[in-house]
């Protein structure tokens, strides 16, 4: 439990790395905006920090190291894929193979899910 509540708090600090990173970047960007670099932060998170504190905190099953992993590996696409594609807007360009990021985040994500499910209910 002490080892989710330290993987929550990692990703509060990605979190507020992207808010900060995300501010800096939009200060340069002579007044350009872009929902995809001001909201990166939600990922880490939405997806990480408030799901690793739920199960520290609520003492659910922890989950298997191959379920994590796949889970983290999920998380970092989205996170990087959002502060790149605000990159691209705020730069005025556009790039097909950002949609690389979303497909491979939310495919590790799912398949981190379905590992932890499966594993809990073998349990």
């Amino acid at each position: 439990m002490k080892n989710m509540a330290k993987t929550g708090f990692v990703y509060l600090f990605i979190s507020l790395f992207c808010v900060l990173f995300g501010a800096v970047y939009e200060i340069f960007s002579h007044e350009v905006y872009s929902y995809f670099m001001l909201y990166a932060f939600v990922f880490p998170l939405v997806c990480g920090a408030l799901p690793f504190f739920g199960i520290a905190f609520c003492r659910t099953p922890v989950p298997g190291r191959a379920s994590q992993n796949l889970y983290h590996s999920g998380i970092a696409p989205l996170t990087i894929g959002s502060l790149f594609e605000g990159a691209l807007e705020i730069y005025g360009t556009t790039n097909r193979l950002v949609l690389v990021y979303w497909i491979l985040g939310v495919g590790f994500l799912l398949l981190g899910l379905i590992l932890y499910a499966a594993g809990n209910r073998k349990n």
